[in-house]
């Protein structure tokens, strides 16, 4: 199996690795819809699974990868709610922040310097696979979502997030986010990469995935807050799962 991985993105990220954990800084936005993809996944994962979503640790015995983990923003909340998390990213500076900040605060998460492709490789198999703002980010969608199935057990699911390609978008995403409001970095995003729902259903059902479930993101200036809806304008979340 080739790499799906796009050096150039990858090299854009690891630049500003040192910011991962800084709030009001390159990640601005991950951080401030990590909520809203946090509560997605726990209440698709327990949906899924059988579980309940208020238990004081619902995911507790789930095996779950991030792929493109970045500084590993979702996963010390993932862990603290019961799951055994393994988070991978090509770049080996977003692993170092996501390594020295889990250590900071007393958590032991799984991190690596790795690629889907190399885990699949490797044999592994994980209850879930979770990417979140990925798709857009990679040279090869088919060959990325082919790597995150054969990570998935039959049975199991697969959680992602991605960018539509809309005008919408390209005004909210990269006009208003990269040149007006300088939330990311000039150049972070690039429109054509974004993904129709449309395409990204069909890539699943390529990979033999069945398509669950597709959440809007939305976000709202004037509370200056994100949330879950109906607009798969701009966000979107999909949960898939494997037969």
């Amino acid at each position: 199996m080739g790499s799906t991985v796009d050096a150039r993105e990858i090299a854009q990220f690891a630049a500003i690795a040192d910011a991962w954990w800084d709030e009001e800084g390159a990640f601005r936005p991950l951080h401030r819809l990590n909520p809203v993809r946090l509560r997605y996944i726990r209440d698709r994962l327990c949906a899924h699974f059988g579980r309940d979503p208020e238990a004081p640790k619902p995911l507790n015995g789930l095996r779950l990868v991030d792929v493109g983990c970045g500084g590993g923003l979702l996963w010390e909340p993932m862990t603290r709610m019961g799951a055994t998390v393994t988070g991978i990213d090509a770049a080996e500076e977003g692993i170092a922040a996501a390594k020295a900040h889990a250590a900071s605060v007393g958590l032991k998460i799984d991190y690596r310097a790795a690629t889907a492709e190399s885990l699949v490789a490797a044999g592994e198999s994980f209850d879930a696979v979770i990417s979140m703002e990925v798709l857009e980010h990679v040279a090869d969608v088919d060959a990325f979502l082919a790597a995150c199935r054969d990570l998935t057990r039959p049975g199991g699911a697969l959680a992602l997030s991605t960018l539509n390609r809309t005008p919408k978008s390209y005004l909210t995403a990269i006009v208003g986010a990269e040149y007006v409001l300088r939330w990311l970095p000039r150049g972070t995003h690039n429109w054509k990469k974004f993904i129709r729902p449309s395409e990204l259903a069909a890539a699943l059902r390529r990979q033999g995935l069945d398509l669950a479930d597709l959440t809007g993101i939305e976000y709202s200036p004037l509370a200056d807050r994100f949330s879950l809806g109906r607009d798969l304008g701009v966000n979107y979340l999909a949960f898939a799962t494997r037969p």
